[in-house]
């Protein structure tokens, strides 16, 4: 169950075990997390519970934008509800939320709302008013209230913490194909299919659809082998993310040339899998040049995708 409405009728929750967090990506070390706490909660006769925010707190906090999100809200609590847990309650993060003094809020939602028994977080959480609610702070309240906290080791992938930082850093960077054991998936974005500049098809003989941008994380500019869905059906592709030296553009843009496809899509939702990155973007001396090299990007998608390690799980 996801709720946006911090009003749960207490007849829905029972003693609870959960979690808290941001949980941007709902990366591996996420899905442990959030899987402990759902077998945690079976085996004591619990409901499971993840508590997260929106938006993100750094959006709030910061006279800056905050970090570009790895998931938007509403992908974020499909992919934690898909985990199995009894209840997803999103927080509407405010600064009045975030000026709360560890304590208070801990009682409020935790205690009050939420009967915790068990409260399981990420080893490097904290919460409140200055950041002060860390794992000391939570157990010395855990034996207050009468609820048991532990702390969750970091999950290490190459020999190295996954953490969502470290996703935005391989993502920006282009590195697509490093960020899957990451995630447990490969990136993906969706947005809507709006009008292009109508050069592919009829200038050089391969259709894309081009996809509206959304406040959230973008692979490094170049040329990628993705997969799209399309109505619910899975296709190869190849995608440009740029600004099209060879004709000039001054805006970033998405363009996907879906393979051996040819039906209508605008304003159709459509989701993009990055795989792997094949070139930076070049400017070409012209139209025909152009066209021999999106020749070659399509042939090496096309064997990269045909490959078992780039299959979509």
């Amino acid at each position: 169950m996801i709720t946006k409405d911090i009003q749960i009728p207490a007849s829905r929750v029972d003693s609870t075990c959960l979690t808290i967090g941001n949980f941007d990506g709902v990366h591996v070390g996420h899905q442990q997390l959030i899987t402990k706490v759902q077998r945690r909660a079976k085996l004591l006769n619990l409901s499971s519970t993840v508590i997260t925010f929106d938006p993100h707190p750094q959006r709030v906090l910061s006279d800056k934008k905050g970090p570009p999100l790895i998931t938007m809200t509403g992908h974020k609590l499909e992919l934690i509800d898909s985990l199995g847990v009894d209840f997803t309650l999103c927080l509407p993060f405010t600064r009045q939320l975030a000026a709360l003094e560890p304590e208070e809020f801990v009682y409020e939602y935790l205690v009050k709302l939420l009967k915790v028994k068990e409260l399981i977080i990420g080893y490097d959480y904290a919460f409140g008013k200055g950041r002060k609610g860390n794992f000391l702070l939570l157990k010395k309240l855990g034996e207050k209230y009468g609820f048991l906290v532990e702390q969750f080791s970091p999950v290490m992938v190459d020999g190295a913490i996954v953490s969502s930082t470290r996703i935005r850093d391989l993502v920006e960077g282009g590195r697509v194909w490093d960020v899957r054991p990451l995630l447990g998936r490969f990136y993906g974005i969706d947005g809507n299919v709006i009008s292009g500049k109508k050069r592919g098809g009829a200038l050089l003989g391969f259709p894309t659809a081009n996809i509206t941008l959304k406040d959230e994380l973008f692979p490094r500019t170049g040329v990628y082998a993705v997969w799209t869905e399309v109505e619910e059906e899975v296709r190869p592709a190849v995608a440009n993310i740029g600004y099209n030296p060879t004709f000039g553009n001054e805006c970033l843009s998405v363009e996907v040339h879906i393979f051996d496809f040819s039906r209508d899509i605008y304003d159709r939702s459509i989701k993009v899998h990055f795989v792997q990155r094949l070139r930076s973007e070049i400017k070409f001396s012209g139209v025909d040049e152009l066209v021999r090299q999106i020749e070659k990007d399509c042939a090496l998608a096309r064997r990269i995708l045909s490959t078992p390690q780039a299959m979509l799980v």
